[in-house]
């Protein structure tokens, strides 16, 4: 059995930046323990899966270790490979997932997403936060998969080493550390070591908690954004009230084919 793949960089213009998503069109869908096996081999943050149905696709979304509700850069990813290789007539995507419904239009380079909206609220402080980031933060929001973790410093986000193992110990999911941007309306680090991904380089669904919040903060729905990761990425967002838009360009690294010598039953 052989299954297509793709590389592509996502939320960049440039190779080798941006976030990295490995893409598999499927025809129908494979077992679901041969697909986790494939993002494990991947050794991606994500590997993004989608079948054809009608009008639209089913997506799903796969870390090296588990699968996950929700992915921005992947769906970016994915939008990217149908648009130039699968359908080069679509300017607009309707992906159904976990999450929802989601949307993904074209213009020239630019790829948009429309995701769900999600507000974080403030909630207390985990036990271990002051020792996991030795400063103290200016507010302490959740929006169930991810704590957000506001400072007051665009330099500390930058420059902060990671303790993964008490990051571990703030949340089951992830962890969003962010702050006003100087030269940008706000930046971001993102970290999910539960998930299998230690640091995520761009990650499109913190964004869905990122931007209600420093859109009410700055009094603004259309905001630019940098996740200061050590590959980067630049993103154009706005708060559409219940739906979040998010922007971005993508590149292709690679295209292949996947061997398989699989059981009957994991096809």
């Amino acid at each position: 059995m052989e299954l297509p793949i793709y590389q592509v960089d996502a939320f960049t213009s440039e190779l080798f930046s941006g976030n990295p998503a490995a893409v598999v069109p499927l025809e129908k869908w494979i077992d679901d323990s041969l697909m986790q096996k494939i993002a494990m081999e991947n050794n991606l943050s994500e590997t993004a899966y989608f079948v054809k149905n009608e009008d639209h696709y089913h997506i799903r979304w796969m870390t090296p270790s588990v699968e996950v509700p929700l992915c921005g850069h992947a769906t970016l990813a994915s939008a990217f490979v149908i648009f130039n290789f699968i359908d080069k007539k679509m300017d607009r995507i309707k992906f159904s997932s976990l999450s929802g419904d989601l949307f993904v239009e074209r213009a020239r380079n630019l790829l948009s997403l429309n995701f769900p909206s999600n507000t974080p609220h403030k909630t207390e402080a985990p036990e271990d936060l002051f020792e996991c980031f030795g400063k103290k933060p200016v507010e302490i929001l959740s929006n169930g998969f991810f704590l957000l973790v506001v400072f007051d410093s665009e330099d500390f986000v930058k420059s902060y080493t990671p303790k993964f193992d008490l990051i571990k110990k703030l949340h089951p999911h992830a962890v969003i550390i962010t702050a006003k941007g100087k030269h940008i309306d706000f930046v971001s680090r993102v970290f999910a070591p539960n998930e299998g991904v230690d640091e995520d380089p761009v990650t499109g669904s913190a964004h869905t908690v990122l931007t209600p919040y420093w859109s009410k903060i700055l009094g603004r729905s259309k905001l630019t954004a940098h996740q200061v990761s050590k590959r980067g990425g630049k993103l154009f967002v706005e708060n559409l009230g219940n739906r979040i838009k998010i922007s971005g360009e993508a590149v292709l690294y690679s295209t292949g084919k996947i061997y398989l010598n699989c059981e009957p039953d994991l096809i």
